[in-house]
């Protein structure tokens, strides 16, 4: 990340950037030292590769589109802050970005505390005894990781001081909500449980909206 950032901006002197990557790097180093000591498993899930076995093909097609629009992204961030210089955003706003960066780390963290099913691919981990998990964050959402990645998303390009960048999110918006949607049908088929647990909680992402 930081190279996608620091190589396009032709410059090192980027405090936004460098608090996006110190968040990212804390909240990283946390949770892995945290996982590590409470639960191995989780965290070995978290470091598995993205094409696994069971894993169906639609989904190892959105995590590469996915990784590519990312990456795009970042340069596309870093083009417009540091050397296009298009989007003149207040200090405020970059503010407001760094709270919902960090908000999302800590809602993701209250999602690992609970779900220790919470892999990056979409796969029944029947090797782990995977069960349906309904408590929590999961007693308001269905995919409140997905609802936790949507508010740092929103948060980058707000720290990072891009407009540009904030126009790119409701295209991620529409690939995670429909990541959900397939990985709902997915769970519905395979995992016992599930279909009931979809009829107790209604949303997806939002409460009281999708």
């Amino acid at each position: 990340m930081g190279l996608l950032l620091f190589l396009p901006a032709g410059t090192w002197r980027w405090p936004q950037a460098w608090a996006l990557l110190a968040i990212f790097a804390i909240g990283s180093g946390t949770f892995g030292a945290w996982l590590l000591r409470r639960d191995p498993a989780l965290l070995a899930a978290r470091l598995g590769p993205l094409m696994q076995r069971g894993q169906p093909l639609w989904d190892k097609v959105f995590l590469l589109a996915f990784a590519f629009v990312w990456c795009g992204w970042l340069v596309l961030m870093a083009l417009d802050a540091q050397v296009w210089h298009t989007s003149a955003m207040p200090p405020l706003f970059n503010v407001i970005g760094c709270l919902l960066v960090i908000a999302g780390y800590a809602a993701t963290g209250i999602v690992f505390r609970v779900n220790s099913f919470a892999a990056p691919v979409v796969r029944i981990q029947s090797e782990r005894e995977q069960r349906v998990i309904d408590t929590g964050p999961y007693a308001l959402v269905r995919h409140p990781m997905y609802a936790a990645g949507l508010i740092y998303i929103v948060g980058m390009p707000l720290l990072l001081g891009s407009w540009y960048g904030l126009l790119i999110v409701p295209v991620m918006i529409v690939g995670i909500a429909s990541r959900a949607v397939f990985e709902e049908r997915l769970l519905q088929r395979d995992l016992p449980g599930y279909a009931d647990y979809m009829s107790r909680v209604r949303y997806r992402l939002i409460p009281g909206m999708w």
